[in-house]
């Protein structure tokens, strides 16, 4: 448990929340749901109830175990033990609660994925970092060029085990569109020269320019442009 904690997971106790994180998802019997980090299986029983097939991936080996066997008796469920970020499994729906320390690495392997929608439970200060107008980061502009956004409930520290030092959010994202690694790469490439003005940013990359703005002066899209103009040069 111990090791679990290091990596930022805490394991949501309330079935209510665990309830409405599963309706949020909107599953039917034509969806294929991926579950990474199956925890005490809390989700299980609900993801299952609609869905055509689920498979849930846990890689804490004793977590698996004990979910083969209070699981078992689910027809549709698929318990694989192993690192769910190297799934090749096909999914219109992506469920988890996410470790703290995996949530941006969740965000930009989804965004690569083909899927309907996700809900993802994350630690307040990262949700709110996706959405802020404020202060651009790689990440949320990333996110909101492949995801409609939105906020659907805070889930208070006290609903855990063990109780984490913060609270968290769950979200709803719905894909706009599938996003190329080579793009994901370049924005956060650019993002590491972000004190630079756009015409030393794109000097970084060969490429010319006049502009004297900043990122945080541009849009999220007119990032995105900057990043496919390198990608073509």
């Amino acid at each position: 448990m111990n090791k679990r904690k290091d990596l930022g997971q805490h394991f949501l106790k309330s079935k209510t929340i665990a309830r409405s994180i599963v309706d949020s998802a909107k599953i039917t019997r034509n969806d294929i749901v991926l579950e990474i980090g199956t925890g005490h299986g809390i989700l299980i029983p609900y993801v299952c109830k609609n869905a055509k097939q689920v498979f849930s991936i846990e890689n804490d080996h004793d977590l698996y175990l004990a979910a083969k066997s209070n699981f078992h008796d689910y027809s549709n469920l698929v318990l694989e033990y192993g690192d769910g970020f190297k799934s090749v499994h096909s999914f219109s729906i992506f469920i988890s609660n996410l470790p703290y320390s995996k949530s941006r690495f969740a965000i930009e392997w989804l965004l690569q994925k083909k899927v309907s929608r996700a809900v993802i439970m994350v630690q307040k200060e990262f949700a709110e970092k996706l959405v802020s107008n404020e202060e651009h980061k790689a990440i949320s502009v990333l996110a909101n060029y492949g995801f409609r956004i939105k906020f659907l409930m805070n889930v208070r520290k006290s609903n855990f085990f063990p109780m984490p030092k913060v609270d968290s959010v769950v979200m709803l994202l719905e894909q706009k569109k599938v996003i190329q690694k080579i793009l994901i790469l370049t924005v956060n490439r650019i993002f590491s020269y972000r004190r630079k003005t756009l015409q030393n940013i794109l000097k970084q990359f060969g490429v010319n320019s006049t502009s004297k703005k900043r990122l945080d002066e541009l849009s999220g899209d007119e990032i995105i442009k900057i990043a496919k103009k390198i990608i073509r040069s």
